[in-house]
């Protein structure tokens, strides 16, 4: 008994209706995620691909709002990186004429604590060696929830290096 296909080459051949030579489909990028275009917004832009640069460049050039926001995004993140915290209200202001309803809630998170944040962005000092302790402690909390009580916690928490 034969196996496979018995039937002639032709008919697995999709019609060409009259054309010579293979059918022709347009090709279409697909567009970018938003993972992928929150990810081109938060890099430096010296250090994207000249491919993605292209296409975070097309991506701009459709959506006005999204130019407005990487903008303010890259003015922040220079800001940070650069202790400029003396630029904070002049981001404000300008983060307040765009209509961005994402970048206007935080900044309104910004106001209400405007000095610390002018701190944050301005002085050397910050508080990662005590965070990292509380959040040691946390862990150590949490592995033990249920199973100790508070006399050999404590022990495990003072003894943990």
């Amino acid at each position: 008994m034969p196996l496979g296909y018995q039937g002639s080459c032709q008919r697995g051949v999709a019609p060409t209706s009259g054309r010579s030579g293979p059918l022709q489909v347009p090709i279409t990028a697909q567009p970018p995620s938003p993972r992928v275009v929150a990810k081109w917004t938060l890099r430096r832009p010296e250090t994207l691909p000249e491919i993605d640069h292209l296409r975070f460049k097309a991506v701009l050039a459709h959506c006005p709002g999204l130019d407005a926001l990487t903008g303010h995004v890259r003015s922040f993140a220079q800001m940070l990186t650069e202790r400029q915290g003396e630029r904070l209200p002049q981001w404000l202001d300008a983060v307040r004429r765009d209509d961005l309803r994402s970048l206007r809630a935080l900044a309104a998170g910004v106001e209400r604590d405007r000095d610390a944040v002018i701190a944050g962005l301005t002085l050397p000092w910050n508080s990662g060696v005590i965070e990292g302790h509380v959040n040691r402690i946390k862990m150590l909390k949490r592995q033990m929830f249920g199973r100790a009580g508070f006399a050999l916690r404590r022990k495990r928490v003072l003894l943990a290096n």
